[in-house]
């Protein structure tokens, strides 16, 4: 089957290359053998006719997704039809040299644990063919420390595409101070990962704002929406940045809390001091701003909050929200 496709998709491709004018799906039809073999005259018909429109209609994807570009062209009779230009499928020269094409191994080697494995893989085999120096190896090691991107969350494929196709989204995100998930209407614009966790940000609808959501709080399936996007997408999306300033970074004063011992790692690396305190508790101060709160409770009964007043009392308060459900 494997080797029966690999064929037909060659000869589709040749026709559409060798050709100087477009190719209607009848004259494709009765010119590719596989088409021939499958929906010939004798078989023509209804069904027939929408295995065909499948069949071909997956062809093509697959030729371009290999790179292959086929323009669509429609001639004074309405009449659609196909052809792909030798001009417009000519890769220009390929030039890299030895430390170029190691930061393209590099870069394919940092997506090996997601989806994208294969694209990254299938890129760099269509620069080998189109040039790239045989005495370079792009994948060979060129340090002691690789790159890694840890991709675990479901809806990390998903909310990729979301953002490449500009398509509005809709999931269900458990925040840190809720007992159950919310749905979310999101336009979603772009993904990054920070400190080892993967975040979306986007145009929260419900809520009329942008919004910046940890994609291992979402749960369940994230389902596409008809539509375009109703706010304007910004030129530079700052998602470290404003996860940063959710998260503390950017803050400007101190708190002190107590910490049980062997707990709370993240929390005593962001510390600026710390104090034995005895009985299973330390005491730490770390910096204080905006969405410490928020942090502070994920590390539940482990914690307690000694000053300043108002973050204890936030504190407080998202986890009597936590416990009334």
């Amino acid at each position: 089957m494997a080797i029966a496709k690999a064929e037909r998709l060659m000869n589709l491709a040749l026709c559409l290359l060798g050709t100087r004018r477009p190719l209607s799906k009848r004259e494709l039809r009765e010119s590719i053998e596989a088409y021939v073999e499958s929906f010939g005259p004798e078989k023509a018909g209804t069904g027939s006719d929408d295995s065909f429109n499948r069949m071909f209609e997956r062809d093509k994807d697959d030729l371009r997704e290999l790179g292959l570009v086929i323009e669509t062209v429609e001639n004074l009779d309405g009449e659609v039809g196909y052809l792909a230009r030798r001009d417009s499928n000519r890769l220009p020269p390929i030039t890299l040299d030895a430390e170029e094409a190691a930061a393209l191994g590099l870069a394919a080697k940092v997506w090996q644990q997601a989806r994208l494995a294969g694209a990254a893989s299938g890129a760099l085999q269509k620069l080998r063919a189109a040039g790239l120096p045989e005495d370079v190896d792009p994948y060979e090691a060129h340090g002691a420390l690789e790159p890694r991107i840890p991709v675990h969350e479901a809806s990390f494929e998903p909310l990729m595409l979301a953002c490449r196709d500009r398509r509005p989204v809709v999931f269900d995100y458990r925040k840190a101070t809720a007992a159950r998930p919310e749905p979310r209407h999101v336009e979603p614009w772009a993904l990054e990962c920070w400190r080892g966790h993967w975040y979306l940000a986007g145009w929260d609808r419900d809520r009329g704002a942008e919004r910046v959501f940890r994609l291992s709080r979402i749960t369940g399936k994230v389902r596409s929406r008809g539509g375009g996007f109703t706010a304007e997408v910004p030129d530079v999306v700052t998602v470290r940045e404003t996860v940063a300033s959710w998260a503390g970074e950017t803050a400007d004063r101190s708190a002190r809390i107590r910490l049980r011992t062997g707990a709370g790692y993240p929390l005593r690396a962001k510390a600026t001091s710390v104090r034995e305190l005895g009985g299973g508790w330390d005491e730490l101060e770390i910096p204080y701003g905006h969405g410490l709160d928020a942090w502070l409770v994920e590390f539940g009964p482990d914690v307690l909050v000694l000053e300043p007043a108002e973050l204890r009392a936030d504190v407080v308060d998202r986890l009597r929200a936590v416990a009334k459900g």
